[in-house]
């Protein structure tokens, strides 16, 4: 794989070492440019002599705008070691699912209903992106390429599609062997009592093959060596949010994000100008993203005059994300926070390296979790769920703060707690206190 290099760019891979691509999908809230910078990554790992492919399965189709090349659902190579896709839904839905779809439309004609709305109906809400992130796994166990970047679908749709696989493992142990065994069953009388089509051999198979790649996707998006997630934001306050609560529940998934891209940030020359007032805010909410998002590394682009499509635009700015860092490289390999189930509490664990019990201080506002180690102070935006508990009890061992919830809404606090759910667990003596006081008022 021959090619030119950037300034401390990536050795080329030995031809000889078994390929085990590179994952690395980008999210953010619309318009924050995630699809630029998943295509300027491509760009900078395609001149490090890495086989890339960018796809993208945000139905909004930018990318091939932003590479300026016309871009199908098949890899189209568009520079050297570059390649690039649009996935299409449609193609893909009609691989993976068309038994099902036929069944369910015979089943819709039977009643009267045809035409666009029978097929409309034959594929549930969010199918057809889920769909398109089985190319990750055929580009994988194709083993062409040695990094796959992904330009994902805002973040809402992305992180209910990646809450799929831990459900398809549910139904693939628990409903489909029964359901198949009762359906086989109950065949020979359906003929004669009922007027609906039983769903045969093939649609079983076509949910048996979905499901099973969608637990082999989970095997993929969670192998923490090879794949991560980068979340994409501008330093905007309601953005800086949501990519928190996203951040929360991508560990609450178990998916590493390894960096954190801010997009669009005005450089230190325009501190006297026009845009100097609007650049000081940034740099407030530069101050929140690195608070709230540490120990990850942030990437940080300037803003463009111009507008990132083409070439020239998109390496200026993989310049700028990644002066002097390998853009494959995995930048952090640890999930920030991870979140379990104790005894029917929740119990929320962060790493506090080095920290003294003494100088930790813990409370909670609303959605915010606030943890303030001496003067150091990090806000963690709460999942919605758990935003409704209380913190019931904290404890520091081995460097690790692991906070525990409870919902004491059915019990509200006529029922003093218990001891060790009090002072001698907290690692702020009070805190709890401080926010039953601010929730009863």
């Amino acid at each position: 794989m021959g090619g030119s290099e950037y300034p401390g760019s990536v050795p080329v891979a030995d031809e000889t070492a078994p390929r085990l691509p590179r994952t690395i999908l980008y999210t953010g809230k619309g318009g924050v440019g995630k699809t630029s910078v998943a295509a300027a990554t491509a760009r900078r790992c395609a001149a490090a002599g890495l086989r890339t492919i960018v796809l993208s399965t945000d139905p909004a189709h930018s990318l091939g705008d932003s590479l300026e090349a016309g871009l199908g659902p098949e890899p189209r190579e568009i520079s050297p070691h570059l390649w690039a896709q649009q996935i299409e839904a449609q193609a893909e839905m009609e691989a993976n699912w068309g038994a099902v779809r036929d069944w369910l439309g015979r089943i819709l004609a039977d009643r009267g209903v045809l035409g666009v709305a029978a097929e409309e109906l034959t594929v549930p809400p969010g199918m057809d992106e889920l769909f398109s992130l089985l190319q990750i796994r055929s580009h994988h166990a194709g083993g062409d390429y040695d990094v796959i970047v992904v330009d994902c679908a805002p973040t809402g749709e992305t992180l209910r599609l990646l809450s799929f696989p831990d459900v398809a493992r549910w139904w693939l142990d628990k409903v489909l062997p029964w359901e198949r065994r009762l359906v086989t069953a109950a065949r020979p009388f359906a003929r004669t009592f009922l007027d609906v089509p039983l769903p045969g051999d093939d649609v079983f198979a076509d949910v048996q093959g979905l499901v099973g790649n969608l637990i082999a996707m989970n095997e993929i998006l969670r192998d923490r060596e090879r794949t991560s997630i980068r979340l994409v934001m501008n330093p905007d306050r309601m953005v800086i949010r949501e990519a928190q609560r996203t951040f929360t529940y991508l560990n609450l998934y178990g998916y590493l994000t390894d960096a954190v891209v801010v997009n669009r940030v005005f450089p230190e020359e325009l501190a006297d100008s026009y845009f100097g007032a609007w650049r000081d805010r940034q740099r407030e909410q530069l101050e929140a993203v690195r608070e709230g998002f540490s120990p990850v590394p942030l990437l940080l682009a300037r803003y463009f005059p111009e507008e990132v499509v083409g070439a020239e635009m998109l390496d200026r700015l993989g310049a700028e994300l990644f002066d002097g860092e390998r853009p494959e490289r995995v930048m952090h390999s640890e999930l920030a926070q991870r979140i379990s189930t104790e005894n029917g509490r929740t119990v929320l664990a962060i790493p506090v390296p080095f920290a003294d019990r003494s100088e930790l201080d813990l409370s909670k506002v609303g959605q915010e979790l606030i943890v303030r180690a001496g003067r150091e102070k990090r806000t963690i935006i709460l999942p919605t769920a758990l935003a409704r508990h209380r913190p019931a009890g904290a404890r520091l061992e081995a460097g690790m703060l692991e906070v525990s919830f409870e919902d004491d809404r059915p019990r509200r606090a006529e029922q003093p707690a218990p001891a060790d759910e009090r002072g001698d667990r907290d690692p702020a003596p009070g805190a709890a206190a401080r926010e039953r006081d601010r929730q009863r008022a």
